[in-house]
C-alpha cells in the first residue's frame, strides 16, 4: 500500500452524486399512492433514470414509505412500485424503483432508449428485442439480480459490452 502524501484529501460524496444511474431530463405527470394509506398526491417528474425518478411536489411522502406510481407522458403509462429514498417538504421527492410488471418494463426501457438518444422502434420491436430485462417483479428476482440487471445494461450502452454478450447474460440472469 502506497503512503499517504499531504496534499491527498479525500472528499465527501455530494448527496446528488450518489446516484447509481445517470438521469436524464423528463417531464411527465406522476400520481404516487402510498400503499398502506392509500393517500394520494400528485406532481410532476423533472428527471427519469434506470433506477427512478425525481417528483416536483409540495406534499412529499417521508423516506422508506413504498408507493404506487404512475407516470403519464403523452398518453402512455408507466406504472411501478417505488421507495422514497429522500423527501423535501415543500419541494418534492426522490424516487427508486423497486418493482414492475414485464409489460410495464418494457414501456420503460423505451422511454429510457429516447432519453438515451436513442431511436425508439416500435414498442413491439422493443418488448421483443429485450424481453430478457425485467426489474424485480414481487416475489420474483432479487433486488441484485436487478443491480447485476442495470450493471450490464450500463456497460452495453457505454460499450463496454457488445450488445450479443449482455443480452446473453441478461437471459441468464433473469430466465
Amino acid at each position: 500500500m502506497m503512503p499517504r502524501r499531504a496534499n491527498d484529501t479525500l472528499k465527501p460524496i455530494k448527496p446528488d452524486e450518489r446516484r447509481r444511474n445517470a438521469r436524464f431530463p423528463f417531464s411527465a405527470s406522476i400520481e404516487a399512492v402510498e400503499l398502506k394509506s392509500g393517500t394520494r398526491v400528485k406532481g410532476r417528474t423533472s428527471d427519469l433514470g434506470l433506477g427512478g425518478c425525481y417528483v416536483d411536489t409540495m406534499s412529499p411522502f417521508p423516506v422508506s414509505d413504498v408507493l404506487s406510481v404512475t407516470i403519464t407522458k403523452d398518453n402512455e403509462t408507466f406504472q411501478a412500485k417505488a421507495k422514497v429514498v429522500y423527501s423535501l417538504v415543500g419541494m418534492g421527492m426522490g424516487l427508486a424503483f423497486i418493482a414492475a410488471d414485464p409489460e410495464q418494463v418494457k414501456i420503460f426501457q423505451r422511454w429510457m432508449l429516447e432519453l438515451n438518444g436513442q431511436k425508439a422502434a416500435e414498442p413491439s420491436a422493443v418488448a421483443a428485442e429485450n424481453s430478457q430485462v425485467n426489474a424485480p417483479v414481487e416475489g420474483h428476482g432479487s433486488e441484485p439480480q436487478y443491480v447485476l440487471s442495470e450493471l450490464i445494461i450500463a456497460l452495453m450502452r457505454k460499450g463496454v459490452l457488445d450488445k450479443a454478450d449482455g443480452n446473453a447474460m441478461l437471459r441468464k440472469l433473469n430466465p
